[in-house]
């Protein structure tokens, strides 16, 4: 993970040049999180060891907003479930079995913190994901299909186009 650019910033991250200055690499939010997602980071630039990352791949985040309780520095200030925006999940659909295959996994809607807002079920049974999505990577540490990968914040451009996929 540390050669990896991939890696998301806890809920509550503010951009990435604030998030940067602002963040005194402490490891609180490390040591609240309880579902053991946020890693420091290691490596030898000195800006970025030492800061909070999170790998969907390995461990989601569960959006539990402790980490952005406990942040001394208001890097991660404090926000609510339905503002965050870690990234943001994008889906497949030619590598998803339901799209493809028809066949009924709902993997990634059961999962999502924030179903019926962030991931949604076209026609009842087909995943889509909106723009209320919070980028935590759930959907993506349980796919079974890979066909979710989850593109951080500071990679995405302003606008965004259609969420559901290819």
């Amino acid at each position: 993970m540390a050669g990896s650019n991939t890696f998301l910033r806890p809920p509550g991250a503010r951009s990435e040049k604030e998030f940067l200055s602002r963040c005194l690499q402490c490891g609180q939010c490390a040591q609240v999180c309880i579902f053991d997602c946020i890693k420091m980071r290691r490596g030898f630039n000195f800006f970025m060891a030492g800061t909070p990352e999170i790998d969907p791949k390995v461990a989601p985040c569960y959006l539990c907003m402790r980490c952005s309780e406990i942040c001394p520095s208001d890097a991660l200030h404090d926000i609510d479930i339905y503002d965050v925006r870690m990234g943001f999940a994008e889906l497949d659909r030619t590598k998803c079995t339901t799209w493809t295959e028809g066949l009924l996994c709902r993997s990634c809607y059961e999962r999502c913190p924030i179903k019926w807002k962030a991931m949604i079920l076209e026609r009842g049974e087909y995943p889509v994901i909106t723009d209320e999505c919070a980028g935590c990577g759930l959907c993506e540490h349980v796919c079974p299909a890979d066909a979710i990968v989850v593109i951080p914040t500071r990679f995405q451009n302003k606008k965004r186009g259609p969420k559901g996929g290819a």
